[in-house]
């Protein structure tokens, strides 16, 4: 079978890497693809904002799954308009996508169906969503209604600053993403990401994982798109595994079903554990970035047979193994991000850093130039090793890491340290 796979992340890298070994696989496109992704898929400079040139591809290279890695894509219907042309997609649709496309549709969502998640309130101007947050307790939580790239959400620990993020929203700091407001009450406790495959019926739970938002050591610093992340999330027990679907994700998706906007594709929950019962943050309509990268590390079983299943809406029955082992994923980001950065700087010692043993490098944000690798984006690594606990895990690819030679590039060096202290 043919694929396309669209996007050029270190999510998409990571399913490339992993779809690379599927023996139903016969050739992998990438649509733009990276310097790392170019090593397993021929990357393509498609125009996937052209849906009509995407469906000229695949029809013209007999493609059987495309496969879309981010968000923004599905958003705008691209699996919508590929699916009226008989093209088999892993995605939902832009009805569906409005689970992540739009923070006040979800939060609705969950109140109309009791779906547990934070008080809210929704707004259009912002003299009504400074009122709102007069009215209650800090810290409170300011978010940018549409898609953002992981940047349009504040948690303000005054009024002051719940005030200054909504003039934020609202002057246009996040372009249309801005023109509504979501406030939300501040959720305490640990957070986890959870995702399913769901094929508009049936939903079937991955790995679950743990990731770092914050930029800086500690949980300290503005949020990002990710600066790590781990798997299992030791907080997911059975127990609990078991109520985030009973609870969260199977009435989201006989929610969306009643509503006539079946969901095909990945359920990415962000969750909020405290004393032991979970609420949801938010939903992402396509797998977390850097959760993915562990995620394919641990994954034993082939992935094209159960994406092309949500697709085709035959999940029922198909089960998947995972390796017992722990993976920890550590970004390299360009300094300066989550803010200004630099582009261009050349990135050495990759080979070094890929020998060891049970270690990934997954490339996000580079592309090759000649014999080198530059640093093409804001977050532009994930260094990724697998091993028996979070702890052993979290070595290996420190290790990694110190092999690399990029004295532009920067990273956490704690990711995993909530687990490593549990287990402690």
């Amino acid at each position: 079978m043919n694929v396309l796979l669209i996007g050029g992340g270190g999510r998409e890298h990571a399913l490339a890497w992993k779809l690379a070994k599927s023996p139903l696989l016969d050739t992998l496109y990438c649509a733009p693809g990276n310097a790392g992704i170019a090593a397993v898929a021929e990357c393509l400079a498609l125009d996937v904002v052209d849906h009509d040139a995407v469906a000229r591809f695949c029809k013209d290279k007999d493609i059987g799954l495309v496969i879309v890695g981010p968000e923004a894509p599905l958003v705008a219907g691209l699996a919508d308009d590929l699916e009226a042309q008989d093209i088999a997609v892993f995605g939902p649709s832009k009805a569906a996508s409005q689970l992540e496309g739009s923070k006040g549709f979800t939060k609705d969502l969950c109140a109309e169906f009791n779906i547990p998640t934070a008080a809210y309130g929704r707004f259009t101007d912002a003299q009504a969503a400074r009122a709102y947050v007069a009215s209650h307790r800090h810290p409170i939580v300011v978010k940018a209604d549409g898609l953002a790239a992981g940047k349009g959400v504040v948690i303000a620990n005054t009024h002051f600053e719940a005030y200054n993020a909504i003039d934020a929203c609202f002057s246009g700091t996040f372009g249309a993403a801005g023109a509504e407001v979501v406030v939300e009450e501040f959720l305490a406790g640990e957070e986890a990401s959870f995702f399913a495959l769901v094929d508009g019926d049936t939903a079937l739970p991955l790995a679950t994982a743990q990731d770092h938002k914050r930029v800086h050591d500690g949980d300290t610093g503005p949020n990002t798109g990710g600066m790590g992340a781990y798997s299992p999330a030791p907080i997911m027990t059975d127990a609990l595994t078991k109520r985030v679907m009973d609870e969260i994700i199977l009435p989201t998706v006989a929610a969306m079903k009643a509503r006539g906007m079946v969901f095909k594709g990945v359920l990415y929950a962000g969750l909020m554990i405290e004393h032991g019962a979970p609420k949801l943050i938010e939903y992402n309509v396509r797998f977390g970035d850097p959760e993915a990268q562990v995620l394919a590390t641990r994954l034993k079983s082939d992935l094209l047979p159960a994406l092309l299943a949500t697709a085709q809406g035959t999940l029922g029955g198909l089960t998947l193994d995972w390796h017992d082992d722990a993976a920890l994923c550590v970004v390299m980001a360009a300094k300066g991000y989550p803010g200004d950065y630099a582009k261009g700087t050349e990135i050495k010692g990759l080979e070094e850093a890929a020998a060891e043993p049970d270690v990934e490098i997954f490339h996000a944000g580079t592309k090759q130039d000649g014999p080198r690798v530059l640093a093409n984006g804001g977050r532009v690594l994930g260094v990724t090793a697998r091993d028996k606990d979070i702890g052993a895990a979290q070595t290996r690819a420190y290790a990694a890491v110190d092999k690399i030679d990029w004295p532009k590039g920067f990273c956490r060096r704690d990711i995993g340290w909530r687990a490593v202290e549990q287990k402690k």
